[in-house]
């Protein structure tokens, strides 16, 4: 059975968003530990677009059933896992992106909630953090999704970071979320 389209994330208010966030059940991929079989011929491109064989995966939820069963490794590789085989997946930076942001409250009460590329809804706080790298071609923030996985900050999304780190007036510029503070400017 196909799973059901994610929820439209505008018309969603931040409780509604942190009930589904604890609703989502993902697979047990933490606890499956098969013996490794090869490549998945699969890739994920730095815009977060999913290829199969050279080919961008064009179903939707094909891809949200993919990134349901995505692990990172302790040694940093990626691996698609179930519980009888684990296959290689080849991430040019993260394995997703956060592409629409929503923000409720302001100051230290203020609450943040993203929108992945894959339908998934993460609430950035202490356990989801934001961070920031300072790269040569500028800032790229992200934000952790789960178990070593994390989300690349579309631009868009970022700019709306960087204006509501200069609204709070803070020194470092940050931005609170869930009652953890994020300093804009990338970790030393």
């Amino acid at each position: 059975m196909p799973s059901p389209p994610p929820p439209d994330f505008a018309s969603l208010s931040l409780g509604e968003i942190a009930r589904l966030v604890e609703e989502n059940r993902l697979p047990p991929v933490e606890s499956w530990n098969p013996t490794h079989c090869g490549e998945s011929e699969m890739r994920i491109a730095r815009d977060g677009t999913w290829f199969h064989q050279g080919s961008p995966i064009g179903r939707m939820p094909m891809v949200r059933l993919f990134s349901t069963i995505l692990r990172r490794e302790p040694n940093g590789r990626f691996v698609l896992v179930t519980p009888v085989e684990k296959l290689d997946i080849e991430v040019e930076d993260a394995p997703f992106q956060a592409v629409e942001m929503k923000a409720e409250g302001s100051g230290e009460s203020m609450k943040l909630a993203f929108r992945l590329n894959t339908g998934d809804l993460v609430t950035a706080g202490p356990e989801r953090a934001l961070r920031f790298d300072d790269t040569a071609d500028g800032p790229r923030p992200y934000l952790h999704v789960r178990a070593g996985l994390e989300a690349l900050v579309a631009r868009s999304v970022y700019y709306e970071l960087v204006q509501i780190a200069l609204a709070n007036g803070s020194n470092p510029a940050g931005i609170w979320s869930d009652g953890a503070f994020f300093a804009v400017e990338p970790a030393a």
